[in-house]
């Protein structure tokens, strides 16, 4: 017989919404699952159950189901404040912090009709790419429990993974969606800045932070970020004057269950931060690359090289804007001593900026966006790796050297930043095994406004390469 968490998420959804399952029965299912498995995982840093079954049975007496992701578990980063949870933003700092008010994604996905089962662990205030914290165990990679599941939106991706969840919501401000997702063997889609009005980027320095859908099938990535986006009618609700183009031709649901089209696509594995750091490519990384690419060549693609121009500038530019967002954190000297070692560097060097250095910043990397879409302008997509090593150890990163550390998760993930710095659309998605068992993925980037196409093509890959079927060993 066939489990709940073996279902998709929107195959649930249709059993919710025609009575055959009801939304305490699913909640039950996931939480003696998180009950079972998570101690030895670490996904969760809170799990609310007397919450999440009071929010079930008030849903099952509801007559109205029309909500777009009515029913369904989900749970918040702990990055998002949910009023009355304890909220640690992965940080000794708040170990005992509970919000009066929930910030604006909780509040969404609750109008969107899903059920919270808690707080999934992210690194200190999600400023690594990996989920070790001084204030919680940290999050395993569920394929290999020796090793990480990367991060900021690592706890997440565990629970997806391990089918503790059936997807998730995560933010992405450096790839911490993709990063994640591709460690894990699911799909991670990082949204255009401004189109998720609840995760936007716009109010954030740099833009660089939108939230996004981390999930086991594209189906169940597009049907998240759906219910992720604010409709008012066939209208987004959009909070901001700019915004990404428009996609006018229905939910991105649909253009994932086509898959449909023929598009030209890059290949590269360039990246501008090969200016400040010997960066390498894995050949398991290089395997996934090589097989995307091959499979998107025979599906009928144009698929062509590409080399992306020289930024010498992009990586000072852009840990002058890392620095910088951590200056703002409310630590100073009667309690810095409870930051991790990167925290603090990165909080020491951001208040020792001066405002010139900012400025510079700023427009350095609004400059490279204009650089590279002038550069993408010819492909619907470009095609790289996701990550440039295998999922790292626990442990790997440097605990005390903070420039170090910086420069380790580069090494690991030099293909994602520079989505974020121009905006852009960009979406991850296991297509192999190695010889481990770990999933390795590959990363698409379509043009603003182009998560449609980034769908269909993903769609596409997964039909051929079945990464929808890789599961580690706990499911």
């Amino acid at each position: 017989m066939v489990q709940i968490h073996e279902l998709t998420a929107l195959e649930q959804y249709r059993l919710l919404q025609n009575r055959e399952l009801s939304v305490l029965e699913v909640v039950d299912h996931y939480l003696d699952r998180i009950e079972r498995l998570d101690p030895s995982l670490g996904a969760f840093t809170t799990v609310t159950p007397d919450a999440a079954r009071e929010r079930a049975r008030m849903l099952d007496a509801s007559d109205d189901r029309t909500a777009p992701l009515w029913g369904l578990p989900l749970a918040d980063k702990d990055l998002w404040r949910r009023a009355g949870v304890r909220t640690t933003f992965g940080s000794r700092l708040f170990a005992d912090y509970v919000p009066d008010e929930s910030d604006a994604l909780p509040l969404r996905v609750d109008a969107a009709g899903a059920v919270s089962l808690g707080k999934t662990a992210t690194p200190e205030f999600g400023l690594p790419s990996h989920t070790e914290t001084l204030v919680a165990p940290p999050a395993r990679n569920p394929y290999d429990t020796t090793l990480s599941p990367g991060g900021s939106s690592g706890g997440a991706a565990v629970a997806v993974a391990a089918g503790l969840l059936p997807f998730a919501p995560g933010s992405d401000g450096g790839g911490s969606v993709r990063i994640p997702a591709a460690a894990c063997g699911l799909v991670g889609l990082k949204p255009s800045r401004g189109l998720v009005p609840a995760g936007s980027g716009l109010d954030a320095l740099a833009g660089l932070p939108v939230a996004g859908p981390l999930a086991r099938t594209v189906t169940d990535a597009a049907f998240l970020l759906d219910g992720l986006i604010e409709r008012r009618g066939d209208r987004i609700a959009f909070t901001h004057t700019l915004r990404p183009p428009e996609y006018d031709d229905g939910l991105f649901l649909g253009a994932a269950i086509r898959g449909e089209g023929r598009f030209q696509i890059g290949v590269t594995t360039d990246t501008p931060w090969a200016a400040d750091y010997d960066v390498v490519v894995a050949p398991e990384a290089q395997a996934a690359l090589d097989l995307a690419r091959d499979t998107l060549d025979a599906l009928g693609h144009g698929v062509e090289g590409l080399a992306l121009e020289p930024a010498p500038d992009y990586g000072r530019a852009f840990r002058v804007i890392w620095q910088a967002g951590a200056s703002q954190l409310p630590a100073d000297e009667s309690n810095e001593h409870l930051l991790e070692p990167l925290t603090r560097w990165l909080l020491h060097r951001g208040r020792a900026l001066p405002a010139s250095e900012l400025a510079w910043a700023l427009r350095t990397l609004s400059l490279y966006e204009h650089s590279l879409l002038a550069q993408l302008g010819r492909f619907d997509a470009v095609l790289t790796p996701a990550l440039a090593l295998p999922p790292r150890p626990l442990g790997w990163y440097d605990p005390d050297d903070g420039e170090h550390n910086f420069e380790q998760q580069v090494l690991f993930t030099p293909f994602t930043s520079f989505v974020n710095v121009s905006g852009l659309p960009a979406i991850t998605l296991p297509v192999l095994q190695t010889a481990e068992g770990l999933p390795m993925g590959a990363q698409l980037i379509g043009r603003p406004g182009g998560e449609a196409t980034l769908l269909a093509l993903a769609r596409q890959l997964e039909r051929r390469l079945h990464g929808d079927r890789m599961h580690p060993p706990q499911w």
